[in-house]
C-alpha cells in the first residue's frame, strides 16, 4: 500500500471531526496513534501505542461535536460500530440508557506491512490456521496481510467475511490492502455465522477469512467450513491456548474436552484420577498461534496434539517468532490430482530414474506392483467426518484414499445414527455389492478402528503410538519424583527414552526443584533424577 494512500485515509479522518479538533491535530500527530477518544464533557484524548494519552488543548466536548461527526459516517450497526467508505478507521459509539450516543471512539486503521513475515511459511502450508490474543495486538491486521498474501501471491480464491468491516474497510469496494480478496459484508453481526456458510454455498473459496469467532453457532459454522475442505484463517476471543480450551463456548474450534472415566488399572497406570479431561473431536485449526505482542508470536503447528499435552499435564513450549526475524521458507508442492496407482505409469517413473532399464529385472517386482493397485482401495463416506478419515489414513499411510463419488468406491463408512437419512446412498450401495461398514461416533478413535476393519488390518499391539510411549515414559517419570520427594530414595535412575522424551522428562523434573542428568549411550542413555545439589553431572539433553 502506497504512502498516498495511507496519507488519504488520515484525511478522511480528520474530515469528519468537529473544527475546533481538526484544528488542534495534523498527520505527524496520529503517526503512531491507535484511536481518538471523545467523551460528552471531557476534553478529547489521543491514545498512543506506548500507552500514553494526550488531551487535545481544546474545549471539552458537546453535543454539537458528537451529532457532528455520527451525521458524517454511516448508520452505527446494533455493536455500536460504524466506519468511513473507502477507509479502514473504524467509528464505535456509546450510548446512555435512553440510546443517545455521548461517546464516540474513533480507532485509527492502518495497513502495517511484513507483520506476517515471520509466519509466512506457515500462512503457506494450505492449513486452517487461528490467532489468538488481547485487543490491540494486530489480530485483525495480520488477517488482512494474510488475505493479500494468499490471494495475489499464491492466486486462491479467497472470501472474508467482514463483519465489522474492519479487514477490508467500509463501503462497497474493499480496501487495496486486501489485494484481489473478494469480501462479503455482514449486515448484524448475528448473521456472521449464516454468511460464513453462505460463502462456502454460493463462492467456492479455497480460503474464507473470519474475524473475532466469538458463540457457538459460529464455532460451529467453522467446522463446517473446515469440514468441506476449505483453508480457514480466523481470530477468536481468547488470550491463550489453555483460556481457549477452558472456554465451553468455542472450545471446539480445538477440539472440544469430554470427561472420562478411566478403569482402575489405567487410572493408576497414569497416575491420575479415574475422571479425567480428553479431547473429544479433530480440531477445526490445524495451527494455532497466540500473539503475546505486536512483535512476539508463540506458534503450535499441531493443535492436536498441543490439546493432549496441556489437558494431560505434559509440559509444552511452542515456537517463539519474532515479526522482525526471518524463517526459512519451504515452498508447498504443487497439488495433484488423486488417482488410482497404475501399474504402467509406476514402470515408466521407474524407467525416468533409472539409468539402466536393464536393471529393472533385478530390482523392480512386477507382481509386486499388481499387488499394490489389487489391494488399493477407495473409501466413500456417508455422514462421517471427512477430514478425520483423512487424517486415520495419512497417520497410518494407508493404501486408500476417499472419494466423493460412490460409483467409485470400493468400500462405505456411514454413520450409524444417519441410516435412515442416507437410503438412497445405502441402496446404491448395497446394489453394487459394495462392503458397508458403520461408525458410532465421529471420534477418531472409532474412525480409525473402523477404517482399519475395513481394510483389514490387523492390529499391532507391540507398536505403540507416540502419545502411548510418551505417556508412559511421564508417568515412570511422575513415579520416580514422587519417591524422591517423599523420601523413600535420594535418586533414581529411569528406562532409556528418545531424546525428545528425555526432554519432557527433564522439563518435568524441573518443575519439581529436581536436578535430571542424561547418562548411557545410543540405545541406553537415559535420565538419573535426584534432589537438586546432590550431583556433581550436568549433562542435559
Amino acid at each position: 500500500m502506497s504512502n498516498l494512500q495511507l496519507q488519504n485515509d488520515i484525511e478522511k479522518l480528520l474530515e469528519i471531526l468537529p473544527e475546533k479538533i481538526h484544528k488542534c491535530l495534523n498527520p505527524q500527530m496520529l503517526d503512531d496513534a491507535i484511536e481518538i477518544v471523545l467523551d460528552l464533557g471531557r476534553v478529547p484524548e489521543i491514545r498512543r501505542s506506548d500507552k500514553t494519552i494526550t488531551y487535545l488543548d481544546t474545549d471539552i466536548v458537546n453535543d454539537k461535536d458528537i451529532e457532528y461527526i455520527t451525521s458524517r459516517v454511516q448508520e452505527f450497526t446494533s455493536d455500536n460500530r460504524s466506519g468511513i467508505a473507502g477507509t479502514l478507521h473504524r467509528i464505535s459509539a456509546i450510548r446512555n440508557r435512553q440510546g443517545k450516543v455521548v461517546g464516540l471512539t474513533c480507532r485509527i486503521g492502518r495497513v502495517v506491512t511484513g507483520t506476517i513475515s515471520c509466519i509466512k511459511d506457515i500462512c503457506l502450508q494450505n492449513k486452517s490456521i487461528l490467532f489468538l490474543g488481547p485487543p490491540g495486538v494486530g489480530k485483525t491486521t495480520k488477517l488482512r496481510e494474510i488475505s493479500r498474501l494468499v490471494a495475489d501471491e499464491l492466486a486462491k480464491r479467497v472470501i472474508i467475511v467482514d463483519t465489522s468491516n474492519e479487514i477490508a474497510g467500509d463501503g462497497d469496494v474493499p480496501h487495496p490492502a486486501v489485494g484481489h480478496a473478494r469480501r462479503m459484508q455482514v449486515r448484524q453481526p448475528e448473521y456472521q455465522k449464516d454468511i460464513m456458510i453462505e460463502a462456502v454455498e454460493n463462492h467456492t473459496p479455497e480460503v474464507i477469512i473470519v474475524d473475532e469467532i466469538g458463540t457457538e453457532a459460529e464455532a460451529q459454522a467453522a467446522r463446517t467450513i473446515a469440514e468441506r475442505g476449505v483453508m480457514l484463517i480466523a481470530t477468536a476471543h481468547g488470550n491463550t491456548l489453555e483460556n481457549l480450551i477452558k472456554n465451553p463456548t468455542l472450545s471446539d474450534l480445538v477440539g472440544g474436552i469430554q470427561s472420562v472415566t478411566l478403569g482402575d488399572d489405567e487410572a493408576k497406570r497414569r497416575s491420575s484420577q479415574k475422571t479425567v479431561l480428553e479431547r473429544e473431536k479433530q480440531p477445526t485449526f490445524d495451527i494455532v498461534i497466540e500473539i503475546l505482542d505486536r512483535n512476539t508470536l508463540a506458534v503450535y503447528k499441531d493443535t492436536a496434539e498441543a490439546v493432549d499435552y496441556i489437558l494431560r499435564g505434559w509440559p509444552i513450549k511452542p515456537e517463539i517468532r519474532k515479526v522482525d526475524k526471518t524463517y526459512e521458507f519451504i515452498a508447498p508442492a504443487p497439488i495433484s490430482v488423486n488417482k488410482t496407482p497404475n501399474v504402467l505409469d509406476k514402470i515408466n517413473m521407474l524407467d525416468k530414474t533409472i539409468e539402466n532399464p536393464e536393471s529393472l529385472k533385478f530390482s523392480f517386482s512386477r507382481q509386486k506392483y499388481v499387488e499394490d493397485v489389487k489391494n488399493y482401495k477407495k473409501i466413500y463416506l456417508y455422514a462421517v467426518s471427512r477430514s478425520i478419515a483423512e487424517k486415520v489414513i495419512e497417520r497410518l499411510d494407508l493404501n486408500a484414499e476417499i472419494t466423493r463419488n460412490i460409483d467409485d468406491a470400493d468400500i462405505v463408512i456411514a454413520h450409524k445414527n444417519f441410516v435412515k437419512g442416507g437410503a438412497k446412498v445405502l441402496s446404491t450401495a448395497e446394489k453394487d455389492r459394495l462392503q458397508i461398514f458403520y461408525v458410532k461416533t465421529n471420534s477418531m478413535a472409532q474412525i480409525q478402528k473402523i477404517i482399519k476393519q475395513a481394510l483389514d488390518i490387523a492390529e499391532m499391539n507391540e507398536k505403540q503410538s507416540f502419545y502411548d510411549v510418551t505417556e508412559t515414559a511421564l508417568d515412570e517419570a511422575k513415579e520416580a519424583i514422587e519417591k524422591i520427594l517423599t523420601g523413600v530414595v535420594k535418586d533414581i535412575e529411569l528406562k532409556p527414552q528418545n531424546q525428545q522424551i528425555r526432554k519432557l522428562q527433564h522439563e518435568l523434573a524441573e518443575q519439581h526443584n529436581l536436578d535430571s542428568t542424561s547418562v548411557g549411550e545410543g540405545e541406553n542413555r537415559h535420565l538419573r533424577l535426584r534432589v537438586v545439589g546432590g550431583t556433581d553431572f550436568d549433562n542435559k539433553d
